[in-house]
Parts: C-alpha cells; structure tokens; sequence
C-alpha cells in the first residue's frame, strides 16, 4: 500500500513538473510576437551570453535553432547579423566581416517587412526595421560611405519614429530614441563636415539620450548590453571617467573573454587610478593576445601593453620593462596602421624620455623629432615633444661645453 501511495505521489509530482515547464506553443498563443515573448527570451539568452562572451561557434549554432523554429521572423536573423558586427567591434578597420553583417541585415529587413505587412503589430517589425538599418548605417559610416550611411539612416529613422514613445510596450523600443538623441547633438559637434546633411534630421539632445540609454541599459533585454557598450564610450567622452569604470568593470566581469569590454576595463582603471586593476587587465589581454584568442589583436595589444610600459616608467622604475612595453604598443600601433594614435606618439614619446635620462641625446631626439612629424600641432604630444626637443638640444650644448672645458 505504501509503495502505491508513493508511486501516485511521484506521478503527481512528475506531470506538476511538466505543467511548470516551459510550453512553446502555449507561450506562442499568449504572445503577439517576439520582443515580450519569456520562452523566446528562455531560449535565446544562453546564444545571446554566448555572443558577447565571444563564443561565435556555440552562439551560432543557437541563433540556427532559433532561425529553425521561427523561420519567418527577422530576430534569429538579425541576432546572427550582431554576432557578424561584434566580430567587427575590436578593430573597425577590419573589413572581412562586412559582407556577412549586412547580408543578415538585409535578411532581417526582408523578414521584418513582409511582417509589418502582414501583422496588427507594427512596433515589432519597425523596431527590427529601425535597428536593422541602424546597424547597416553604422557599418557604412565605419567604411565613410556617406551616402549610403545616410540613406539607411534615414530609413532607421522612420521606423524609429514608428516606435518612439512606446517602451511601455517594450522597453528594447527607448533604445532608437537614446541613440537617436545623443548622436544627433554629438555628431554635429564633432563632425562640423556632417552638418549640412544632419540639417534633414531632428535635432538630439545628448542628456535625454543618456537617461534613455540608461534606463535600457538597466531593463531592456535584447539591447541592453548594446546600451551599456555606448554608455561605456560615451561616459569617456563626456569625461565620466568613474562611470565609464564602473559599467566596464560590470561588464567585463560579466563578459570576461569580450576584447572591447577588458579594453575598456583596463583603460578606465589607468584613468582613474585603479593602477593595480589596470595592470592586471592589461597583462591578461597581452597573454589572449599572444595565444590568438578570438577579438584580441593589435588595438588591444597597444592599449595594454601602453598601460603596462606607463606603469613601469613611472612607477615601478623598471626602464627595461618600460622600454620592452612602449616598444610592443609601437610595433602594435604599426600592425593595426595606426601611427597617428595617442597610444604610438606617447609610446615614442615614452622611448625618448628613457633615452634622455640615459643621456642618449642623439636616440632621443629622433624619438622626438618623429612625434612632432606625426602629431597635430594643437596636441599635447607635439607641444611636449616640441618642448622636449628643445630642451634635449639645450642639453646636447651644455654637454658639449663640459667636454670643452
């Protein structure tokens, strides 16, 4: 008898079990779409984490599942378009994922409008229209392909406006409208060239648009981590140093294997102090940098391997360590045609230091020379250099008399 209790209560037990669990098609005639559907989110969270832990290989193979179960619907599409732009995202001047990114972005706009067409739901579709477009206007300005930047802007903007003040619906939704806003004031002020074609566009405000870009980053799903990736270069550029700290270090934390969030990570660390945790980045980018580890390559490797040469020079006093670092950030510098850094002239400038205090005058002086060749004259390295330079010569003189004498 009580072995029949016990198997009537694991029976129980079992189909409760089965009714709590995830039902797909019970989901999928709750749900009007994709953006709010839970089991959608279920299912595609571990690809999504995948992605932006740079696990390309797993992630894709989830985003095809999902392509399999939702084959007219442009989110598996363009999910598969952002693993292509993420593999962009360590070095923009690399152009081998160009082709796939826009292709799936194209996919995405085909699905999305044959569902704007065929839906009562037409937030949906626009929001993957708006951000489809985004994305490929976003490539396209990498490239400087104004015209056609402009032209998809123009059309992510349309869509945008379809969706603009319905984050109550979805909060994936306030993301076009915190970017929209910042970037529409920020371009302008720093783009004076843009200006006439921006005069076609609403005008931003960049306050809205960090508030905006805040609030998704805190209770979107889709796009908050691509919030809080403008919130981190966007707090550098506003000069919110502590803040851009602490979201890197979030994310970082969260990501440990993204090559933009641990660059990022070391690079606000070196700027408000945190020397020990800056250190600590930037040798482990070195060591995924050497071992060819996916997303790490010479952008990262000049900016770790500056911190790591800095922290030595000035701090440690360790000048072969400082010399052996500078030399790495410039040959990285090189790799990645970017010799007209901030990373390679300080690195130059760097070398030339160590060489004056070796009282190496000659070596010293080519060092400087370069940097006022390759450095805008309004920068700091080319009035230091200058300085420098100068001084080295007043030096070499004075040098020159004591032998005399």
């Amino acid at each position: 008898m009580k072995k029949l209790l016990l198997t009537v209560c694991f029976m129980g037990l079992a189909v409760l079990t089965q009714a709590q669990l995830y039902d797909p098609s019970a989901f999928d005639k709750k749900y009007d779409g994709l953006l709010k559907h839970p089991g959608v989110q279920i299912e595609s969270a571990e690809a999504i984490n995948l992605m932006y832990n740079y696990k390309f290989y797993d992630a894709d193979k989830e985003f095809r599942w999902l392509r399999l179960r939702y084959p007219k619907h442009p989110m598996p599409y363009f999910l598969m378009g952002l693993a292509e732009w993420w593999k962009i995202v360590p070095n923009t001047d690399v152009t081998d994922y160009d082709g796939p990114c826009l292709a799936y972005m194209d996919s995405t706009i085909t699905m999305a409008e044959r569902l704007y067409e065929s839906s009562d739901n037409k937030l949906e579709p626009s929001f993957f229209l708006a951000a489809a477009y985004a994305f490929k206007g976003r490539l396209y300005s990498e490239r400087k392909k104004w015209t056609k930047a402009t032209i998809a802007g123009k059309n992510a903007l349309k869509y945008f406006e379809k969706c603009k003040g319905n984050a109550d619906f979805s909060p994936e939704l306030l993301f076009g409208d915190g970017m929209y806003n910042y970037y529409a004031q920020w371009i302008p002020e720093n783009y004076p060239i843009l200006k006439p074609i921006l005069m076609f566009f609403p005008k931003g405000n960049k306050a809205n648009g960090i508030k905006e870009l805040e609030k998704t980053a805190n209770s979107a799903f889709y796009t908050r981590v691509e919030a809080r990736y403008f919130l981190v270069q966007i707090y550098s550029m506003e000069n919110q140093y502590d803040k851009a700290y602490d979201m890197s270090k979030y994310m970082y934390e969260q990501y440990p294997d993204n090559p933009f969030f641990e660059r990022y990570f070391a690079r606000s660390a070196f700027v408000t102090g945190r020397l020990a945790e800056a250190e600590r980045a930037s040798r482990d980018i070195l060591a995924k940098v050497d071992r060819t580890q996916a997303g790490y390559e010479g952008v990262s490797g000049r900016t770790a391997a500056y911190i790591l040469a800095y922290i030595n020079h000035l701090f440690y006093k360790n000048l072969p360590e400082a010399k052996l670092n500078y030399q790495k950030s410039i040959d990285y510098a090189k790799q990645t045609n970017s010799t007209n850094s901030g990373y390679y002239l300080s690195s130059v400038l760097g070398l030339a230091k160590i060489a004056t205090e070796a009282r190496d005058y000659d070596l010293a002086q080519t060092y400087f020379q370069e940097v006022i060749d390759k450095a805008e004259r309004k920068s700091s390295q080319y009035k230091e250099a200058k300085k420098a330079l100068d001084d080295a010569k007043k030096l070499r003189r004075e040098e020159r008399r004591r032998r005399k004498g």
